[in-house]
């Protein structure tokens, strides 16, 4: 040992061997860092789509697409949209239609059309024409 060189190195500095204990702690704690911001990136990116998800809105979808194309273009007005979307409740008219569509359905078959005949007719009037107050009328339940 040089009679110059101090008997305590400060912890930072390499060994004489050439190991770094301080650069291999903090490649390893980059490292961590590194796929902890990435996946909070990615949490905050997919709040729009957990958030439409979550609530069973009918524009998920759409709040998906906003959300893969603000990724791709990296454009955040879409990503803005998104999170709008999401937050946005949305009539569903879907539904009630559906269910206007079912029971007109419904009514449909319970009461079918039967052809009249000849002996059920309407009586004709004088000119040899039905009896226009009893033409639209049928008989409801």
């Amino acid at each position: 040992m040089h009679p110059a060189a101090p008997h305590h190195l400060p912890f930072f500095l390499p060994g004489p061997d050439g190991s770094d204990a301080l650069m291999v702690v903090m490649g390893i704690f980059l490292i961590v860092v590194l796929f902890w911001v990435g996946t909070l990136y990615w949490k905050l990116h997919s709040l729009p789509e957990r958030m439409a998800h979550k609530s069973q809105k009918l524009q998920f979808e759409i709040v998906a697409v906003l959300g893969l194309i603000s990724l791709f273009t990296h454009m955040h007005i879409f990503w803005i949209a998104g999170l709008l979307l999401a937050m946005i409740d949305l009539p569903d008219f879907s539904t009630p239609l559906r269910t206007i569509a079912g029971s007109v359905e419904r009514i449909a078959d319970a009461a079918p059309q039967t052809p009249r005949s000849a002996s059920e007719t309407e009586p004709t009037g004088i000119s040899g024409t039905k009896n226009a107050s009893n033409e639209g009328v049928q008989g409801h339940a």
